[in-house]
């Protein structure tokens, strides 16, 4: 009778053991006040006094990168898409006024490739070094017949804090106010099934040189990841130059403006009030698409937007400034009816070209 193994099944315990080895030191370059541990326990602990808080109020998130990942694959380019991943997550957590603490990852693949694994985890956690949480743990699961060759797919959990009085958006968020717009890195973490369709309508390889990016391939340039914003986010919000934020995703500036105003509200943004980034003219021009289609799937150069209140825009600006980011004024809140709603005007039948 032949004797089985978990390593003859497509599981390798070895493999894992490796892994986790290698990526114990990047855990342990994110470490921040509170966290009260390394990688291999059952869970991780974080001490909430020790992190400088009072009466916090816990913000959760969960997010991962998409068909994102399908370009990372077959570009063999694995060290991006974990920043990516911690960005998904963290940018969101600002928006509400909290403090990302920590980070978990989940990792899945049909066998564990531990070159590969490791480069991924290298890029969460430069991203974690980014915002300022630490990595305190995850799971990687090998799971043979269920991923082709190669493959694997990743999901992000974070957690901060905000104290309780804190939060945002504020309550006073209206008329009058001023919309800034910091400038994305590139297509960030969204619109990548369309951005993939587009590829394979022009026949245009990964390897290609960009027609949009001097001196790089399309798969490199598409790979840029997500911009991090939590330092200069964090730092507006406490010298009280901040009403509202809002991390635009999937949706673009239409679909997650909205979710941080009131009712009543419409915010007015002016498409010709910020440099769009050569990518998004490339994307529009090769895959024939509409403006108005553009805004709602892509960032079109704007990853967050924020709310202030206009005697304080310049102030906000410049502290923007000193923490290495371009603000844009891209609009302002006006009275309207009934659920908030964003009207943008300047759109040509070009645009973003």
């Amino acid at each position: 009778m032949t004797r089985l193994t978990y390593r003859d099944a497509g599981v390798d315990i070895e493999a894992g053991d490796a892994l986790v080895d290698r990526i114990k030191p990047l855990a342990r370059s994110t470490d921040r006040p509170g966290n009260m541990g390394g990688l291999g326990g059952f869970g991780a602990l974080f001490d909430l006094r020790a992190a400088g808080f009072t009466d916090p109020v816990l913000v959760s998130s969960t997010d991962g990168v998409g068909t994102k990942l399908r370009l990372a694959i077959d570009a063999r380019h694995h060290t991006t898409v974990g920043i990516d991943l911690v960005a998904m997550c963290v940018n969101d957590l600002v928006v509400q006024g909290a403090e990302p603490l920590f980070f978990l990852d989940y990792f899945a693949t049909g066998a564990l490739d531990v070159a590969q694994a490791a480069e991924v985890v290298s890029g969460i956690a430069e991203g974690c070094r980014q915002a300022g949480c630490a990595l305190v743990g995850g799971e990687t699961a090998e799971m043979p017949g269920m991923y082709s060759k190669g493959d694997y797919d990743l999901a992000g959990f974070s957690v901060g804090a905000a104290e309780r009085g804190a939060l945002l958006p504020a309550g006073d968020v209206g008329p009058g106010d001023i919309l800034l717009g910091l400038g994305a890195s590139g297509v960030h973490s969204n619109g990548f099934s369309l951005v993939r369709r587009i590829l394979e309508a022009g026949n245009a390889g990964l390897a290609d040189p960009a027609p949009f990016a001097t001196g790089r391939t399309v798969g490199e340039a598409l790979l840029e990841p997500t911009r991090i914003y939590v330092k200069p986010v964090l730092a507006l919000h406490r010298a009280g130059l901040i009403k509202a934020a809002a991390h635009i995703t999937g949706g673009g500036l239409p679909g997650n403006l909205p979710r941080v105003l009131p009712d009543n509200s419409l915010a007015v943004v002016d498409a010709t009030a910020w440099p769009v980034p050569p990518v998004f003219g490339w994307l529009a021009r090769a895959g024939g698409v509409a403006p108005e289609e553009m805004l709602r799937v892509f960032n079109c150069g704007i990853g967050m937007v924020l709310v202030v209140e206009e005697a304080k825009a310049e102030a906000a600006i410049a502290l923007l400034r000193e923490h290495g980011e371009a603000a844009h004024r891209i609009g302002r809140i006006e009275a309207g009816e009934g659920e908030a709603e964003v009207r943008t005007d300047g759109l040509s039948p070009s645009w973003p070209n």
